[in-house]
Formats: C-alpha cells, sequence, structure tokens
C-alpha cells in the first residue's frame, strides 16, 4: 500500500543526493497558494548523466516502485540510470508517498528555461526549487486533462490576486 504523500520526506531525500530538479505540478501550485488538494509530487529533474546517476541512487532509498493499478505495493523495478535517460515520465509510489518524474512535461520543453523562471522556497531547512506560477498554469493548459480543468481555475484567480498585490 502506497504511504501518504510526505513532502518534506521527499524533498529531504532529494536534496541529501544533490538532485537537480524542479518542483512542478499540483504540490508545486499548493506552494505558490492554490487550495486545490494533491496527493503526489511531481519533479521535472535534470536529464544530466551525473544528476541521473544521483537520482537512480535517490529511487532506490526511497524504496521507489512503479505506481500500478492492479498491484496497491507497486511493481518493483530497477531506476538505473540508462532506463531514466529513455523515460519521457514515471509514476512511482514511495515510502514518503507518491513521485512522479516528469522529463517532457506539456509545454515545458526546456529544464533551463524553467529553472530560469523558478521560485526557490525554503521547506524545514530544505531549499526547493519550485517552477512558476505562470509555467505550472501553461502546463495545466497544455495537459488539458479533466483534472486540470477543475484546477486551472483556481490556478488563474491566484495568479490575478497576486497580480493585484493580494
Amino acid at each position: 500500500m502506497s504511504a501518504p504523500l510526505d513532502p518534506e520526506c521527499i524533498f529531504a531525500a532529494l536534496d541529501d543526493h544533490d538532485i537537480e530538479y524542479v518542483l512542478i505540478g499540483g504540490l508545486a501550485a499548493v506552494l505558490h497558494g492554490s487550495s486545490a488538494m494533491t496527493n503526489d509530487a511531481d519533479i521535472l529533474p535534470s536529464k544530466g548523466p551525473a544528476n541521473l546517476e544521483r537520482l537512480s541512487a535517490c529511487l532506490k532509498s526511497l524504496d521507489a516502485r512503479l505506481r500500478s493499478p492492479e498491484d496497491p505495493d507497486g511493481v518493483a523495478f530497477d531506476p538505473h540510470p540508462t532506463l531514466l535517460t529513455s523515460m519521457a515520465m514515471l509514476d512511482m509510489t514511495t515510502r514518503c508517498g507518491d513521485l512522479d518524474l516528469t522529463f517532457q512535461p506539456a509545454a515545458l520543453d526546456d529544464y533551463d528555461a524553467v529553472v530560469d523562471a523558478s521560485v526557490l522556497f525554503e521547506i524545514h531547512g530544505r531549499r526547493v526549487r519550485v517552477a512558476s506560477l505562470d509555467d505550472i498554469i501553461r502546463s495545466k493548459e497544455t495537459a488539458d486533462r479533466p483534472k486540470d480543468h477543475v484546477t486551472l481555475p483556481i490556478l488563474r484567480a491566484l495568479r490575478e490576486e497576486i497580480e493585484r498585490g493580494g
């Protein structure tokens, strides 16, 4: 059975392994002030070879398993850097909750551009790079999933409030 989402635990593991990444998706939106709920953490990791080596070790330390509707405990796999290089996306369950790796998020093609526009948060003593609210909105608009249709009005209203200085 998957563990409940523990962002502090996930951020600690990523930080301890010196992973270069940007938090994207619902949890990133929550950090910007969204009231929408999320059950997972989505990250956009750097595809640099050294980072993928460290990410592989990090996933092993998190006891990462592929998420599967048929198996609530997830499916065992070897998060070898070669596998990570070939993936567009990996949905996993870990001892810290669900973690999704997205190497090609909708509308966010350039990792460096996402980093440049990101915001740095400090969470429980850990520095977490979070995608800009505009990048989150653009990605959700492009993905065009039913769950995004529910979240987008909240995110747009949040952006308007922030622009008004609220």
